[in-house]
C-alpha cells in the first residue's frame, strides 16, 4: 500500500510542477511541454495534481480534454486507494 501512495504522490507532484513550468513557458513564448505528456500523466493517476495546477496557475482551464483526462485520472487514483485499502 505504501508503494501506491508513493506512486500517486509522485505522479500528482510531477504533474503539478509540469503545469507550472508549462504555464511559465507559455507566458515567455518558449518551447512547451507536449500536451500528450500532461494528459498521459494525468490519466495514469496524476489527475488531482493536474486539477490543482489548472486552478492555481490558471492554465489549460478552457480545454475540455484536460478537464476530462484529469477527472478520469483523479477517479482512477481514488479507485486504486479504495480498492487496495
Amino acid at each position: 500500500m505504501i508503494f501506491l501512495w508513493i506512486y500517486l504522490l509522485l505522479c500528482n507532484s510531477l504533474l503539478f510542477v509540469l503545469m507550472h513550468v508549462d504555464k511559465q513557458k507559455a507566458i515567455k513564448r518558449q518551447w512547451r511541454i507536449p500536451e500528450r505528456t500532461l494528459l498521459g500523466l494525468g490519466l495514469i493517476g496524476g489527475g488531482i495534481g493536474g486539477i490543482l495546477g489548472m486552478q492555481l496557475f490558471r492554465h489549460k482551464t478552457t480545454k475540455g480534454s484536460f478537464k476530462a483526462f484529469y477527472t478520469l485520472g483523479a477517479a482512477f487514483a481514488i479507485f486504486l486507494v479504495v480498492y487496495f485499502s
